[in-house]
């Protein structure tokens, strides 16, 4: 992560009226995602899971109770498994994470069932396999019947129709201006682009730049993000030459 602009972030949390003004029936960013139904979180490009699993963890601070992280055998092997430092960083109490490994995609979306039935998360949150649309059907329904949301992490490679709430294409973002250390990152961001959405179809192919609060362990809306790189800093005159070096011994 590096430097971005030095223009002050914090303009929208989420929910925002000023941000549900634009968009249908008064849904606001993040439409639904993290709070209710069934969203599709895939990568922009390969290798970008580690970003979008700080993504989804900081998003389900909007619920309260455990998280269920269902992982599949191949997505681990490739991208690794979460980190107990990185969750205490995202989640405010990172020991109600109940970790689940599957070897298929069938045992994936059979443990995705089970633990939505079960009533005893607050939230699922599964690396797997894009499922196909009945199946993504049935994790709906499911959630839908017993209040608990769910978000499914897919690879770069995911597309077609399934039966999901949304679907967002997420990628990371320089790190915000570190006011304390020029040359430290900032807060960890992320552009999160809207490619499917039943609650707001008029937001479809918007994009979003949201940043994590540290002291709250939540996203929030980011205005006046850099779109270009930060200029290069110019080189150093040093004085004298090396004939004029002091010597020291």
């Amino acid at each position: 992560m590096g430097k971005m602009d030095q223009i002050h972030p914090a303009v929208f949390r989420f929910g925002d009226a000023s941000e549900a003004a634009g968009s249908q029936a008064g849904h606001s960013f993040p439409f639904g995602l993290g709070e209710s139904g069934l969203h599709e979180v895939c990568e922009s490009r390969f290798g970008d899971l580690a970003a979008l699993s700080g993504f989804v963890l900081a998003t389900a601070q909007l619920r309260s109770g455990a998280i269920a992280w269902i992982g599949q055998r191949v997505l681990s092997s490739e991208h690794g498994t979460l980190m107990m430092a990185g969750q205490a960083s995202l989640r405010r109490d990172c020991r109600h994470i109940l970790s689940i490994r599957t070897q298929t995609l069938s045992h994936s979306l059979w443990a995705l069932e089970e633990v939505i039935c079960s009533a005893a998360v607050g939230a699922v949150i599964a690396e797997l396999e894009q499922p196909d649309f009945t199946a993504s059907r049935r994790l709906l329904l499911a959630s839908e019947r017993y209040g608990v949301p769910v978000i499914l992490l897919l690879p770069f490679r995911a597309e077609g129709a399934t039966a999901a709430t949304a679907r967002w294409r997420v990628q990371p973002e320089p790190s915000s201006f570190n006011r304390f250390d020029p040359h430290a990152p900032g807060n960890a961001r992320w552009c999160a682009q809207l490619e499917r959405s039943r609650m707001a179809p008029d937001q479809v192919g918007r994009r979003f730049y949201v940043e994590l609060d540290h002291e709250t362990l939540s996203l929030r809306m980011v205005s006046g993000m850099a779109t270009h790189a930060p200029a290069s800093r110019p080189k150093r005159k040093d004085k004298g030459n090396s004939e004029t070096i002091r010597a020291t011994g």
